[in-house]
């Protein structure tokens, strides 16, 4: 497998994935969520560590829209 950086392999640690100042892997607080919730996070996390920080947004925004829905909040309620 190619390395991109010292320990740092396109699967298993994407450069992008350790790069946040907190120093903390993003797996390893949203492998205690929900699968909307964790993906939610997981793009609110890296959205400023990649290329387009709106289109990450927007793709948290997706999974929390599918996560209020399965806990049965109407599409149309107010926040």
């Amino acid at each position: 497998m190619p390395v991109t950086t010292e320990g740092n392999t396109p699967v298993d640690h994407p450069v992008h994935y350790n790069r946040h100042p907190s120093g903390v892997e993003c797996i390893d607080v949203v492998e205690h969520m929900g699968f909307n919730l964790g993906n939610a996070m997981k793009y609110i996390w890296r959205a400023d560590l990649k290329n387009d920080a709106v289109e990450d947004l927007k793709k948290a925004a997706w999974y929390i829209r599918r996560e209020l829905k399965r806990r049965g909040v109407p599409e149309d309620s107010k926040p």
